[in-house]
């Protein structure tokens, strides 16, 4: 799965296309990990993310826990409608839009 790392003026933005899939979620944890070190906040873009599953949310909500850990912060940006779907049926966006310290 590709994914697309921008930096902006105080943080970064995360682009993700392809799968998000048990498949691909170990590979793309130590890249979704590593930007903590850098940016204080992420946005994720996943409006290229064309399937999702449960392993792909889990990797999502690692993430923000990191970031919170760490007191940085995690915003999800634009998704497709998969991943807007899949993220309502388990409450994600609507109970945690961000994740804060």
């Amino acid at each position: 799965m590709p994914i697309a790392i921008q930096p902006r003026e105080a943080d970064g933005l995360i682009a993700l296309d392809g799968d998000l899939t048990i498949y691909t979620a170990l590979e793309l944890k130590d890249q979704l990990l590593a930007p903590l070190s850098t940016f204080d906040a992420l946005e994720l873009d996943l409006s290229g993310v064309t399937e999702i599953d449960s392993a792909g949310a889990q990797l999502i909500l690692l993430v923000r826990k990191e970031a919170a850990r760490m007191g940085k912060t995690v915003r999800l940006g634009p998704t497709s409608p998969t991943v807007h779907d899949l993220l309502d049926l388990y409450g994600i966006r609507a109970n945690h839009e961000e994740a804060h310290a």
